[in-house]
């Protein structure tokens, strides 16, 4: 058994942070059972070239570059869909997703949209961009304008993957809204919801406004707010008779820290619900020659616990990673937007010669 096998074997469904078409193959043969996007996926993805012809194709019928960027990114998670289809399938839509990411330009601070047009945004995207789906989710991030499109698009019968999570509140805000909409469907039997808790971001956080924090605690403040929101999320869900499973994504999960080991987060949540590890994470994983085994209900010692408590103003860290979040979430569009431009020119001056 490899590495990723066992983590697999230990519960953890691994969903592969890319929509790359050789990766997604890789990873599907290693034990993947689905992916995720975002526009520096894309953006990376456009600059191997690999794609020119496609995009030749996409000038060629007249689209600018924002059609252009959404068709291109609509291409790439289809095809990772075809892929993990058989595995929605024989999980009875448990399993085998791929996720497509709104558009992040919603949240960006100098366009400054009111809430309420940018929940009405959300809501008509998210129901266009899941029409005619199996094993698509619909990423919206858990911000005033995101939160507040949850119920309708859960209650439209749309499958979620709630993004951009830090905090306990954030979670509870977006699985409320979720169960609101649920309730208002002819049934539940196709209830498939998702939570993803940012991981890694937390501890380069705590580095930085909570020295004070001891040896053992520093490095450690991801972890223990990931696993405490999953056991709430567990207790949440365990009453609702659901035959599906509403699960946390545990997301960020490549480590910032090089004095870190690679596989610090993935072994810290092997056992169950959802990683989504980027190409090189799964690498790591792969070369570390471990074997995985249940960790995600184990917390550290009750000392570290309380020295955590003591220090981390958790108010103050979902604010600084929100706005920080919000930065990286809207800009990797514009510039994907740039890219394209630029690539544009390129082929037509090619095409030219």
């Amino acid at each position: 058994m490899t590495p990723l096998q066992s983590l697999v074997a230990s519960g953890t469904k691994v969903w592969l942070d890319s929509i790359d078409p050789d990766e997604i193959t890789r990873n599907r043969a290693n034990g993947a059972t689905g992916a995720t996007s975002n526009p520096i996926i894309v953006s990376d993805l456009i600059k191997t070239g690999r794609f020119d012809d496609q995009i030749v194709k996409l000038i060629q019928q007249g689209l600018e570059d924002e059609p252009l960027a959404w068709q291109l990114t609509d291409s790439l998670v289809r095809h990772a869909q075809e892929v993990f289809l058989p595995v929605w399938e024989s999980t009875k839509g448990n399993d085998g997703y791929v996720s497509f990411e709104l558009d992040p330009i919603l949240e960006d601070v100098n366009l400054n949209l009111p809430v309420a047009e940018r929940t009405k945004r959300y809501i008509e995207l998210g129901k266009k961009w899941a029409a005619g789906h199996k094993n698509r989710m619909i990423k919206v991030p858990a911000t005033p304008g995101g939160l507040g499109a949850l119920e309708e698009l859960c209650a439209a019968g749309v499958t979620l993957n709630v993004t951009l999570i830090f905090s306990d509140k954030q979670y509870m805000a977006a699985r409320d809204a979720v169960w609101r909409g649920a309730q208002r469907r002819s049934t539940t039997a196709g209830l498939k919801s998702v939570y993803s808790i940012f991981v890694s971001r937390l501890d380069v956080y705590t580095e930085k406004h909570v020295p004070t924090l001891t040896p053992a605690a520093q490095g450690m403040v991801g972890i223990v707010n990931a696993k405490r929101i999953w056991q709430m999320n567990r207790d949440f869900w365990a009453d609702k008779k659901l035959p599906l499973h509403q699960e946390m994504i545990f997301a960020s999960t490549g480590t910032k820290k090089p004095s870190d080991p690679p596989t610090k987060y993935v072994e810290a949540f092997a056992g169950s619900d959802i990683e989504t590890n980027p190409p090189a994470t799964n690498q790591a994983v792969q070369e570390s020659g471990k074997t995985f085994t249940r960790q995600v209900d184990k917390l550290p010692p009750a000392d570290v616990l309380a020295d955590i408590d003591k220090k981390v103003d958790m108010d103050h860290l979902e604010k600084v990673l929100m706005e920080e979040g919000l930065k990286k979430f809207a800009d990797p569009q514009h510039a994907l937007l740039k890219l394209i431009a630029k690539k544009r020119a390129e082929l037509q001056v090619a095409a030219g010669r």
